[in-house]
């Protein structure tokens, strides 16, 4: 937002950080891997009263998070520049786009230790201080991001220096929390199990194949909107498309914020064999999740042209992304399905399910993404979101009414 308001440059570097919006999100996907497919286990572990097994899983988590972050920070600092050329990037956004990269990426580090470390105060049963992880980093960032980006007339710099100082408390906060709060499995640093960590990341592959291709399916519509769109409409529609993932964000976040918070509660009951509160759990899930897609269907409807302004004050901006969102954001309610199914069944170790119904969402995406610009316009890739969110769901729905109940009974 404050990126967009960027006097004379900010449409271009509001494109730019777009571009590189989903090979972050790609980044930050390896803290699912981990923490996802940490917490089940560790929720399993303290259900059947084996809390030093719980902590190994911690001690195990933190030590993959630390060193996937250095990896992933070499790979993508040497591969950059050709990443932002070949997902989309164009010669006036380019700039924007390799500097911000860059700098985020010195924090990768910090952004996995703040995501992957919280997910074991949250399946704990301390949603508070999971909160307050959040918030921490999220606070600071709005404070810092006009006073470098304005303030020192850092400008897209700025913004990602305030994204690794927010990002490096939250961890630190995290990290706290678990070793000096009273909880029943806490953070030391333990050894190396290798068994451990090849089952955490087999569970967390599911989670992490989910947002990762996630990423990737936004990294192929800003390639097609920038190609198909040309000179012309091309920067345009990629700076629509970021506004439009700013938005979903606003859906998505919430729903992966429901569905994890009750990951740990399926997995401790499953683990303690209350299989009646499992099932009492699911549904829950599912109501709380339609309940909210309700209510942003609603927002999509009436409230996008106050969400858009925040980013722009560009009137062709605003006349292009408004009805955009709308389309985009069509399917909203199927949303809420797809996201039970998916992390309840990492949370019951269905890894199967929750694999294959995320790879079939993510293959009617790229379907749409790929067909609906050459059948019809370019602005046209926007309709794939729908369009995958109402079938996967469907199927998805039929997958999980039909094996869950024989797995439980069983």
């Amino acid at each position: 937002m404050f990126i967009g308001h960027i006097p004379v440059i900010g449409t271009d570097a509001l494109a730019g950080v777009g571009i590189c919006g989903p090979i972050i999100a790609v980044l930050y996907a390896f803290c699912y891997l981990v923490g996802q497919g940490g917490t089940p286990i560790m929720a399993m572990a303290l259900g059947a009263g084996n809390s030093k097994k719980a902590e190994a899983v911690i001690a195990n988590c933190f030590r993959l998070l630390i060193g996937i972050g250095l990896g992933l920070t070499i790979i993508f600092l040497l591969l950059r520049e050709k990443l932002l050329w070949w997902f989309g990037a164009s010669a006036a956004i380019y700039p924007y786009a390799k500097t911000f990269l860059t700098i985020y990426l010195c924090g990768t580090v910090f952004a996995l230790l703040s995501g992957g470390m919280n997910s074991f105060l949250i399946a704990q049963g301390h949603a508070g201080l999971g909160v307050g992880t959040v918030l921490t980093g999220t606070v600071l960032n709005i404070l810092l991001d006009p006073l470098l980006i304005f303030g020192l007339h850092l400008g897209v710099a700025g913004a990602a220096i305030a994204t690794i100082i927010s990002q490096a408390i939250s961890a630190g906060f995290a990290m706290i929390c678990l070793k000096k709060m009273p909880l029943e499995a806490k953070l030391h640093w333990g050894k190396i199990d290798l068994n451990l960590c090849r089952k955490i990341l087999r569970l967390g592959l599911a989670p992490f194949l989910t947002y990762a291709l996630d990423s990737g399916l936004l990294i192929l519509l800003n390639t097609v909107l920038q190609r198909t769109g040309g000179p012309t409409e091309g920067n345009m529609l990629v700076t629509c498309a970021t506004i439009i993932q700013s938005y979903m964000l606003l859906i998505t976040s919430p729903l992966s914020g429901i569905t994890m918070g009750c990951q740990g509660i399926v997995s401790f009951n499953l683990g303690a064999k209350q299989y009646d509160r499992v099932k009492k759990a699911l549904w829950s899930v599912f109501a709380v999740c339609f309940a909210f897609c309700s209510l942003m269907l609603i927002v999509s409807l009436t409230a996008t042209p106050l969400f858009v302004r925040l980013f722009t004050p560009d009137k062709a901006l605003l006349a292009r992304s408004i009805p955009y969102i709308k389309l985009y954001s069509a399917g909203v309610l199927f949303m809420a399905v797809q996201w039970t199914v998916t992390d309840m069944s990492i949370a019951m170790e269905q890894t199967k399910i929750a694999l294959s119904c995320s790879l079939l969402r993510k293959g009617l995406y790229v379907l749409g993404v790929l067909l609906f610009p050459i059948l019809f316009q370019p602005d046209m890739a926007f309709a794939a979101q729908p369009f995958c969110d109402v079938i996967a769901a469907i199927v998805s729905g039929i997958v999980f009414l039909r094996v869950v109940p024989k797995y439980l009974y069983q």
